[in-house]
């Protein structure tokens, strides 16, 4: 497969240029860890990246047609999470599981989302209000979403925030397998991946003032 190709973007926020001729391919089998300092303009990029944000110029392409066509075609196999944790707080764990398998249309059934929960370290918590748990137990909840659908491409932005260090293993290590099977990653943090993610290559963008 070609993958997510942008080419020569430039993106404008309150009249600042946070970047501009920034092109990048993200491939099958491929993590690319986007680093840089608050204001830089790296969840502006991952915003474009999934079709949530719209760049001054620039083009991108996916699996090498042109993606100002439509999103559909990556869209089936993206996720993307956020700053945010985009989890429905008045629902249990388990039930905000049962609502993405739908939504996504998986064939995940209850068995497997009370097994996710678990490879999650969220045992005896599955039938809590999501407002009940702690900041890091409800990002938990919300990465649950990338063992329930079946996604080549994962934009995750600032996925480690407010976990622990078993939290962020966890999570690195399904990075990792996520590649090692051909899956393909961009994700920020502001920590340094461990080796737990497996390799992974670099883009730093600077703060333009």
């Amino acid at each position: 497969m070609a993958g997510l190709k942008a080419d020569n973007l430039t993106c404008i926020k309150r009249d600042r240029v946070l970047f501009s001729g920034l092109s990048l391919s993200l491939k099958p089998g491929t993590l690319l860890h986007l680093r840089g300092p608050n204001g830089a303009g790296k969840t502006s990029l991952l915003r474009i990246l999934s079709g949530l944000s719209t760049p001054e110029s620039g083009q991108l392409y996916f699996d090498n047609a042109s993606l100002h066509a439509g999103w559909e075609p990556l869209h089936q196999q993206l996720i993307y999470i956020g700053h945010k944790a985009g989890v429905n707080g008045a629902l249990t764990a388990l039930e905000n599981l049962r609502f993405w398998s739908a939504q996504h249309h998986s064939d995940f059934d209850t068995d497997h989302c009370l097994t996710v929960l678990a490879r999650l370290g969220l045992v005896g918590l599955e039938d809590v209000p999501v407002k009940m748990l702690s900041a890091g137990q409800q990002r938990r909840v919300a990465l649950a979403r990338l063992w329930l659908k079946k996604a080549i491409y994962w934009i995750l932005d600032e996925p480690f925030t407010a976990l622990d260090a078993e939290g962020i293993n966890i999570l690195e290590q399904h990075m990792q397998n996520h590649v090692s099977n051909g899956g393909a990653i961009i994700t920020t943090s502001h920590q340094p991946l461990s080796d737990s993610a497996g390799p992974f290559t670099e883009l730093y963008l600077e703060y333009n003032i």
